[in-house]
């Protein structure tokens, strides 16, 4: 019998072992918990940020177009006629200007 532990060595031995498992997984648990937070908040942060530049692309494409369309505009006589009235003063022969008095 010199070589046998005694049964209440082995039970101590489990629960201390027990507990340290439990506490790991505790712990284990927290940290993730925590990080799955920190998580959701990024991904909330970066949807919206998403959702900024999905409507700056729009806004930019539309811009663009007009852009396009004001490009094609200035290539057309009418803008050319508009432009030398309004900012050279010219006009057709026979055309009449009225001019208000202020």
């Amino acid at each position: 019998m010199a070589g046998r532990r005694p049964v209440y060595r082995k039970r101590r031995h489990n629960r201390l072992g027990m507990m340290l498992v439990t506490l790991c997984v505790l712990m284990m648990t927290v940290v993730v918990g925590i990080s799955s937070i920190d998580l959701k908040a990024k991904q909330k942060k970066y949807a919206t940020q998403e959702q900024a530049l999905d409507q700056q692309i729009e806004e930019e494409l539309a811009r663009t177009e007009e852009l396009q369309e004001y490009e094609k505009y200035t290539r057309t006589d009418a803008f050319v006629e508009e432009t030398a009235k309004d900012k050279l003063g010219l006009v057709y022969d026979g055309e009449i200007i009225f001019r208000s008095e202020h």
